[in-house]
């Protein structure tokens, strides 16, 4: 697959936006998904190659935040257990079958999501000083869990939302911390995706790899923003990521 100048261009700009964008809220694949897809990918293709900017991006924003100590690993085992069985199934579902019949999914989730921030901040806002919950202590978590792995591996599009859901309005991290442990989560189940994937020879590389290059540096960005801007700042960001990412499900 041969790539233009004006291509490779917006790739490189999506991309930074994406990485920002997924560090803060979610939604960015709705920016690449589509990209991908115009170059001429059939879904499946660019659902996979988008997963190599992804993982680069989570691991780099991951790093980032622990680096700022921000990034709470006491109950890793308990989040990881749910998380990793449904991004196996999820995974596996994926490179099997059609992602279309997600859209309507999709749409619920991001619209739900803003209604609750809009309707009832509290959800995804915990008062200062709240001490997070463990799984163990959360049923309900062990299954937002599972579904976010399963959704998030089989689809991406709009996973931040759903783990925002579970980790800050069911476990109770504050907002920094949400993201931090989200982007370590969808590190987990894209790293599941992504082998199963790259077996099956789905990955164009080239596009995933000028994606990644800049999804890494819009992590980076995202990571600052979100270390010092307060949390009503991100509440709105968060808000307005998810009635653009409405939007653009919509249409695409």
């Amino acid at each position: 697959m041969d790539f233009d100048l004006l291509q490779i261009s917006a790739l490189l700009v999506l991309g930074y936006i994406a990485g920002v964008i997924n560090t803060l809220a979610g939604g960015g694949s709705n920016l690449t998904l589509p990209a991908l897809m115009v170059l001429g990918m059939p879904a499946d293709i660019a659902n996979a190659t988008n997963r190599v900017g992804i993982f680069l991006q989570t691991l780099w924003g991951t790093k980032a935040f622990h680096s700022h100590g921000e990034l709470p690993l006491y109950d890793i085992k308990g989040i990881f257990i749910p998380l990793s069985i449904g991004g196996v199934i999820g995974a596996l579902a994926a490179s099997y079958a059609p992602v279309t019949y997600l859209k309507p999914v999709l749409l619920i989730t991001m619209i739900s999501m803003s209604l609750i921030i809009l309707l009832k901040p509290s959800v995804v806002l915990p008062e200062p000083g709240t001490v997070p919950r463990r799984v163990s202590q959360t049923p309900s978590s062990w299954i937002m869990l599972f579904v976010s792995g399963l959704y998030g591996s089989f689809v991406q599009a709009g996973v931040g939302f759903v783990l925002i859901i579970a980790l800050a309005g069911s476990l109770r991290y504050d907002l920094v911390k949400s993201n931090a442990l989200k982007l370590l989560c969808t590190l987990g189940f894209t790293s599941i995706a992504l082998v199963i994937f790259i077996a099956r020879d789905q990955v164009a590389w080239i596009p995933g790899l000028i994606l990644a290059s800049t999804m890494m540096i819009g992590a980076h960005h995202g990571v600052k923003f979100a270390i010092k801007a307060s949390a009503e700042s991100l509440k709105w960001f968060l808000f307005i990521m998810t009635l653009c990412g409405s939007a653009a499900a919509f249409y695409f």
